[in-house]
């Protein structure tokens, strides 16, 4: 892997695309963060976790942590987001501008694959989602618990890896995040 070291932001239109695009995307994590805790506390509130319960849920919540939040995030998707950011910062057009979180998040403006990894990651979220609503307490607060977990720490590794580049630090980087 290799480490991006981040330009200088050197316009106002640079720094409003970086900020929009990278506080966009955190904003997105948040409410759906904020959405799905309310889920998981109310099936810690409700006392219907018994053993089995509370087993699953740790398992879940630790198998999150480092699947989603760690792997997912830390590893991959959150340094994405702010290269691309800095990257767009530097001379994106102005549709990508305006549409700078779905930039920043590999929806638009990226190589093939990864505008296809990232179309299918959320197809499959919203799949996740939709039938995850179909899921009755505890089970649905169970699930949402790991979730909040890794949204949690995605959404914290992406505002560390902003703050770090900010501050003029290499963050680390994977090929191909160069299509603005």
């Amino acid at each position: 892997m290799r480490r991006f070291h981040p330009p200088r932001v050197g316009s106002l239109v640079g720094w409003l695309a970086l900020c929009w695009g990278v506080l966009g995307v955190v904003v997105i994590l948040m409410d759906a963060l904020w959405r799905l805790s309310g889920y998981a506390w109310a099936a810690i509130r409700s006392g219907e976790m018994g053993g089995w319960h509370w087993l699953v849920w740790v398992v879940w919540v630790v198998a999150n942590a480092y699947l989603e939040g760690y792997r997912g995030f830390q590893r991959s998707f959150s340094p994405m987001v702010v290269e691309r950011g800095f990257l767009l910062a530097q001379g994106g057009r102005w549709w990508q501008v305006l549409l700078a979180p779905g930039v920043c998040m590999a929806l638009l403006s990226a190589h093939r694959k990864r505008l296809i990894v990232s179309w299918v990651i959320v197809v499959l979220v919203v799949g996740l989602v939709i039938t995850i609503r179909q899921i009755a307490q505890p089970w649905r607060g169970i699930v949402d618990a790991g979730v909040v977990v890794g949204l949690g720490w995605g959404t914290l590794s992406v505002v560390v890896f902003f703050m770090r580049a900010l501050l003029g630090h290499a963050i680390p980087s994977r090929e191909g995040n160069d299509v603005i």
